[in-house]
């Protein structure tokens, strides 16, 4: 049996595992990262990039839609559009195949040895892989483990057959000409979102009493007034019963009772719980929270030399929450210090029109026994949201009423995404109303609405 031995071994080449694998390398830590998969993860792979390649061409031919329909009031007609989704699902891989690529030479470049392989613990120390030419036995001073996350099944929708994951749904070359989501989260809303754009009849089944209930109400209405347009069925305080007798309908139970929802594909969307399973984890006995992998602040476990990062360690489980603590323990490895203590990471849904929270809601600000201070702009007063036509949404600022500390700021409108790097860094470097407000920014953008709710929360907007 082959053996090798390493300073750092990383489990999962995930967005959390390639990073730290990358920034350990960099700093010249002897590293080896293992994977069964190609680099990325499942964010790069079968997630966050495929999926917004799929939003993006559903958005694009949606606008060719429209357009078709006389109904563009920028004066552009065309004639009718066709959609090839066999076409865009092999744009959508080959996005995905030169990223993956990228991984892999960012891997090389900095020196780390990738393993591609089955992993599972032999001790804190040991792990065995299983690879295509035989096991590899990896001995290691440090260990990450950065396995990530899975979709959740529901015992009584089990995935095959109609009943796909958002893996599944990615992979699609034929347009189901009905689709039925279960969960009304930000998985479910994206994808639902994207196939009704591109045609399909699309119903939404969520058990709480509205759509996205992780954020606040105020957020979620734009997304539910652009659904009830695309002509998407949105049905909460309803629960998915299974499948009907004949297999083409979703059996659903709602208030006034049993509904069928005719479905060629059911799409489940009801969370995702951590890869903890097949790595022989029980052989080092890792204290846990709940489902998830017990971590402190700076991602150690109850082991000594063994660290976990990304999904598997809990909410909230975003890309780039793994990537920072990746980071961050490459670092600790290499010998310098550092610990996790983010002010905020923000979160994104990619729904139409896109939401961001970063920080604190006024809601939970006036929970945690905060007097605040809430300034809020509507981009139908914004000049570049205008022109692009996306007067839907706003932009929210909370601050401290005492001394006007930025708590968290909140937006929903088209391309807001774009916007939550300057939300992050506002709440990372501690700054005020005061220094949002007199920060010059650029005009015509749609960025002006944070320096007007700014302004608006200190008493003395100027466009509105």
């Amino acid at each position: 049996m082959n053996e090798i031995s390493c300073t750092l071994l990383v489990i999962g080449a995930g967005p959390g595992g390639y990073v730290c694998a990358i920034r350990a390398g960099q700093l010249g830590v002897d590293t080896v990262i293992v994977d069964r998969d190609r680099p990325g993860g499942t964010c790069l792979n079968v997630g966050c990039i495929p999926s917004k390649a799929l939003i993006h061409a559903a958005e694009e031919y949606g606008k060719a839609v429209d357009w078709a329909a006389g109904r563009s009031p920028l004066g552009v007609s065309v004639s009718a559009p066709k959609l090839d989704l066999g076409r865009t699902v092999r744009w959508k891989d080959h996005i995905v195949g030169r990223l993956s690529n990228g991984v892999a030479g960012l891997l090389k470049k900095a020196g780390v040895k990738s393993v591609q392989g089955r992993a599972r613990f032999r001790d804190g120390k040991t792990v065995e892989v299983e690879t295509e030419t035989g096991p590899l036995v990896v001995r290691a001073a440090r260990i990450v483990i950065a396995t990530g996350s899975a979709p959740v099944e529901l015992p009584s929708l089990p995935f095959g057959g109609p009943v796909i994951s958002s893996t599944e749904a990615l992979a699609l070359t034929g347009l189901p000409a009905t689709l039925a989501v279960v969960g009304g989260g930000y998985i479910g809303l994206e994808l639902g979102t994207a196939f009704a754009r591109m045609g399909a009849k699309v119903t939404i089944v969520e058990t709480a009493e509205r759509i996205l209930p992780l954020y606040d109400a105020e957020l979620t209405r734009p997304v539910a007034k652009r659904l009830k347009e695309l002509g998407v069925t949105v049905m909460t305080g309803a629960a998915a019963k299974g499948l009907s007798a004949t297999g083409d309908a979703l059996v659903v139970a709602a208030a006034d009772g049993e509904r069928r929802i005719a479905a060629a594909r059911v799409l489940v969307t009801v969370g995702r719980k951590p890869v903890t399973e097949g790595f022989g984890l029980e052989e080092i006995d890792l204290d846990r929270a709940g489902r998830f992998i017990h971590v402190d602040d700076q991602c150690r476990t109850s082991m000594r030399g063994v660290y976990a990062i990304g999904d598997v360690t809990g909410e909230p489980m975003l890309a780039h929450r793994a990537m920072a603590q990746g980071e961050m323990v490459a670092e600790i490895v290499a010998g310098r210090r550092r610990r996790w203590d983010k002010r905020a990471i923000p979160a994104v849904c990619f729904t139409d029109p896109e939401i961001v929270s970063a920080g604190l809601s006024p809601d939970e600000a006036r929970a945690a026994g905060r007097e605040v201070r809430v300034g809020q702009f509507p981009f139908a007063a914004n000049g570049r949201a205008m022109t692009k036509l996306a007067e839907d949404g706003f932009v929210r600022v909370v601050a401290r009423a005492d001394n006007d500390l930025v708590l968290g700021i909140q937006a929903v409108g088209h391309g807001v995404s774009e916007l939550s790097a300057a939300f992050g860094l506002a709440l990372e470097m501690g700054a005020r109303l005061e220094d949002v407000a007199g920060t010059i920014h650029a005009h015509p953008t749609q960025g002006e609405a944070f320096q007007e709710a700014a302004l608006k929360a200190l008493g003395h907007p100027l466009h509105i």
